[in-house]
């Protein structure tokens, strides 16, 4: 049944996905930054993908593109998934926003921005969500030095 959407998947998407796999049963996308948008729609509108599960970043700090950038999605009518990477470089890790699309998606870029500091291009509302105001850095970044303090109030002494 999977086999079948997923020929169906790559089959109109063909234009814009530069590779394709399936990895544990999902199947697997790759594209350039600048066509997420529109692969996006097409799976929501189109071919069925009707809940955005997450966004997510993965960190290569030896590789450039530095980031990869994860989008998963969920069929409720084929009961199959769909992940939708794209790599973005550390001196400007910025895609466009899925809000539009997805309204959960606000707040899930919100924590990819507030945790790796990739920009969704389009959201608004990119204020940390989980630390607080005025954290400096990115905490999973493989970069940030886990041993630094931030003390929310200072020490008492």
């Amino acid at each position: 049944m999977s086999d079948a959407v997923f020929d169906k998947v790559r089959s109109a998407l063909a234009g814009a996905v530069s590779e394709s796999s399936v990895a544990h049963g999902i199947l697997v996308l790759v594209t350039e930054p600048a066509n997420v948008s529109a692969i996006a729609q097409v799976l929501k509108e189109h071919l069925g993908f009707d809940l955005f599960l997450d966004v997510t970043a993965v960190d290569w700090p030896d590789r450039e593109p530095r980031f990869d950038v994860v989008w998963h999605f969920y069929s409720t009518r084929e009961f199959v998934r769909v992940r939708l990477k794209t790599r973005v470089p550390a001196d400007d890790p910025t895609v466009d926003t899925l809000v539009p699309l997805y309204g959960s998606a606000r707040y899930m870029e919100r924590e990819c921005h507030e945790m790796y500091g990739i920009v969704f291009r389009g959201n608004a509302d990119l204020r940390p969500l989980l630390l607080y105001e005025g954290f400096v850095g990115h905490p999973l970044r493989k970069d940030y030095p886990k041993q630094q303090e931030q003390p929310l109030v200072p020490y008492r002494r």
